[in-house]
């Protein structure tokens, strides 16, 4: 039999087509300064912090594997927070994949969502310090077009820690039914079916106790599902999805036994320069994590992901006061609307409106221990508490000519602080953003932003200046300072301070070098409705990125 025709002999040519590939991602501060203005922290080494990460992976026609390396023995200012155990070093994840026709094979390390992820998000987001992998095994199948099939068994990874007596096992199946059914496609029809499962075994924890009197009698395995369909035609596009999740008390919930559940529905049109988005979400009691007894305060171990239904501001003043998702319970909508007008050098404008609202008793709950042990709250299905967060959003772009265009940004934003930083009343704001960028000749484009921040609350007004000098493909020259009152760890609002930033960020082809000197103000980064506490900082900065 000829080599390349025998079992052996195709695996051998597998493997001989491999290819290595990976990255190195390496953030640093260097030196970082105490400045008693802004009110910056003690930090693990006043000489040298750093979150570093290599991935590498081998690729061949029928197995694939990798791995990555962390070093973050000396954590970046925000993630060396009591909450969890992100310092440390060493190989977190290893895997490695065998592929088939119609059929792959993971063992170890991997991540997975099914559906939105009100069930199940596995994930990494290193501006937030998450990683929630799972260790174990997953099979993806698709038997038969339109048809696609997976089942997943595993630990979660808890930074340097894997619980091995918490297990999340689930399954998930999504029917394209306009490839089963050629002619729907044709006639620009689309429609998908999907249902998922998930289960997490955990045994009891004896110190977990309803009061002084006896103790809790907690399930030992806790069962989630999920259904949804979507519907395309032409240009209209609808996702309705529906979850659930049986009795599962744990410190987010007070330890009350209440099911839990979640509604989406989702509209969207777009059609010759218009896009139109309408949805309505409603989550009660569906923080789902695979250890009951883990921190509220910390993001790790979650096992699903609740979408904030708000938009994700990347202007500094507009980041400001970032939406958290509540666990307990809420109603979120938006809409938002985009139209370009015909034309080369045609406007754009977009609105976009947020609004979040509690449950009816559902905030209660998380603050009365007396619940801990009953069924808990009930809430109207339609009954909306109070509002957690709204914005108003109103941009307008517009490119004069081949050499200069400018965005502009309004936005109004209810934030209540209370309820998601648990003090501080409702922050009204008005915030304003002017963004020019002029092309100064074929390789130098010029791009400012003045940004300002009105509010009679809190720590009252912010200001925001940027300039930022790009000489294509290699060099990039950026200036900016944040004005506003400090915000001392004593809680006392000082004098008008400047937060200035200063960076230089170097482009050579898979090589990406960033150096920088300045403030940076204390907050929060926040990232689909997860967030993670920023402290103030001072200090030399270095970023390095490389892809291969």
């Amino acid at each position: 039999m000829p080599l390349s025709k025998s079992p052996f002999g195709k695996a051998w040519l597998g493997w001989a087509q491999t290819t290595l590939s990976g990255s190195i991602q390496s953030d640093m501060m260097i030196a970082p300064q105490q400045d008693e203005k802004i009110g910056t922290s003690e930090y693990d080494n006043d000489k040298f912090l750093t979150n570093t990460y290599v991935n590498l992976m081998l690729q061949s026609k029928y197995v694939d594997a990798g791995g990555r390396f962390e070093f973050n023995q000396y954590p970046m200012p925000g993630y060396q927070d009591a909450y969890n155990d992100f310092k440390g070093w060493g190989v977190p994840n290893l895997w490695v994949k065998a592929k088939g026709k119609n059929i792959d094979v993971t063992l170890g390390s991997f991540y997975e969502q099914f559906g939105s992820g009100f069930i199940l998000r596995s994930y990494e987001e290193r501006s937030l310090g998450i990683d929630n992998s799972l260790t174990g095994a997953h099979v993806a199948w698709n038997p038969f077009k339109g048809v696609r099939l997976k089942a997943l068994s595993g630990i979660q990874r808890n930074y340097w820690e894997w619980d091995i007596d918490n297990i999340v096992s689930g399954a998930d199946a999504e029917f394209a039914l306009d490839e089963m059914i050629p002619s729907w496609a044709e006639h620009d029809t689309h429609i998908t079916l999907g249902a998922s499962w998930v289960n997490k075994h955990e045994g009891s924890d004896d110190d977990v106790m309803a009061d002084v009197s006896h103790r809790l009698n907690l399930p030992e395995f806790v069962n989630a599902f999920d259904v949804r369909a979507r519907f395309q035609k032409s240009g209209f596009s609808m996702l309705a999805e529906y979850a659930q999740k049986t009795d599962d008390p744990n410190e987010l919930n007070n330890y009350i036994y209440n099911h839990g559940h979640a509604e989406m529905l989702s509209l969207t049109y777009v059609k010759s320069g218009l896009s139109l988005l309408a949805q309505a979400k409603r989550s009660e009691n569906m923080g789902f994590r695979s250890e009951r007894t883990a921190s509220p305060l910390s993001n790790a171990l979650y096992v699903n992901h609740q979408p904030a239904f708000t938009v994700d501001q990347t202007y500094s003043l507009a980041a400001l006061y970032p939406y958290a998702t509540q666990t307990e319970g809420e109603w979120g909508y938006q809409a938002s609307a985009a139209y370009k007008i015909k034309g080369r050098f045609s406007p754009k404008f977009k609105v976009n409106y947020s609004l979040v609202t509690g449950l009816e008793n559902a905030r209660q709950n998380r603050m009365d221990g007396a619940v801990r042990g009953t069924d808990g709250y009930k809430s109207k299905f339609f009954k909306n508490g109070d509002v957690y967060y709204q914005d108003l959003d109103f941009m307008y772009e517009h490119k004069l000519s081949k050499t200069f265009e400018h965005h502009f940004m309004y936005m109004y934003q209810q934030y209540n602080k209370t309820i998601i930083q648990n003090e501080g009343g409702n922050i009204y704001s008005h915030i304003f953003v002017y963004e020019p960028k002029i092309k100064l000749n074929k390789k130098m484009t010029l791009r400012a932003e003045a940004q300002y921040l009105f509010t009679q609350h809190e720590s009252g007004d912010w200001g925001f200046g940027l300039l930022e000098l790009s000489i294509a493909p290699y060099l990039m020259f950026t200036v900016s300072d944040q004005i506003g009152r400090c915000e001392p760890q004593s809680g006392i609002y000082g004098d008008v301070t400047h937060y200035f930033q200063g960076m230089i960020t170097g482009n050579y082809k898979s090589h990406r070098l960033q150096v920088g000197y300045g403030r940076t103000r204390a907050g929060y980064n926040c990232n689909g409705g997860v967030c993670r506490y920023i402290p103030a900082s001072k200090g030399f900065t270095v970023s390095y990125n490389y892809n291969f």
